[in-house]
């Protein structure tokens, strides 16, 4: 039996795409690049903010552009401040949470999204429900997804073992995160990734809504004790 989920965040949980692309467009437009659209930012993300801004450029290194490091830092800036302007949770997650709280299942955020990001939009959504929230900080040491390094973390952030967790995400970069890490992979796809694209990237486990996530963890999820105290 599983006790604890591991969550990716944006696409997941949270539908960010909007307040993403805002201010991916507000340092674009500011040094005079052409803006994208929802559908455009929407393939971009999943391999972190940096990665974002240079599909968004459309380029591949940051050395390809002279003014990179000042337009990121346009986007960093304007984020930090608006990263919760149109964000919310996908219809059915709040839900979801409360289910698995009730079954004591133990829950982590993992994201590509920088750490004081996640950390602050957890303590907005999900405070009661999930205890521990890793971004990225590779300055750290710690590796992005889909290297392995978060997860771990947030496992021995919680106290569990790997055997003992199962991984929720909603891109590639999510499947091939939960292969690192020696985890099974639901695949959701309510968030930045459509049925087709998920498949053929391998996933198997594929759910449309929260509620189908629910009828899959509640067959590999402890009962609840029952026991009166």
């Amino acid at each position: 039996m599983k006790n604890a989920v591991i969550f990716d965040l944006d696409g997941t949980l949270l539908d960010t795409l909007q307040d993403l692309r805002n201010s991916t467009n507000v340092a674009l437009e500011q040094f005079g690049y052409k803006t994208r659209t929802l559908e455009e930012i929407r393939c971009f993300v999943g391999n972190g903010v940096k990665i974002l801004m240079l599909r968004a450029l459309d380029i591949e290194q940051p050395e390809q552009c002279a003014l990179f490091e000042d337009i990121f830092a346009v986007f960093q800036k304007d984020y930090a401040q608006h990263s919760n302007d149109h964000t919310v949770p996908y219809d059915g997650i709040i839900e979801l949470l409360q289910c698995l709280k009730d079954r004591q299942c133990r829950m982590a955020i993992v994201s590509n999204k920088p750490d004081a990001a996640v950390k602050q939009l957890n303590e907005i959504y999900f405070k009661d429900y999930i205890e521990v929230a890793i971004g990225e900080n590779e300055a750290a040491g710690v590796k992005k997804k889909p290297a392995p390094d978060t997860v771990y973390a947030a496992l021995q952030q919680l106290g569990i073992q790997v055997e003992d967790a199962i991984y929720i995400g909603d891109s590639e970069v999510d499947l091939a995160t939960a292969r690192n890490a020696n985890l099974e992979c639901l695949s959701v796809t309510w968030g930045f990734r459509d049925e087709t694209c998920l498949r053929e990237q391998g996933a198997t486990e594929l759910f449309h809504t929260p509620q189908e996530v629910w009828k899959k963890l509640k067959t590999i999820l402890p009962e609840p004790d029952m026991k009166s105290e």
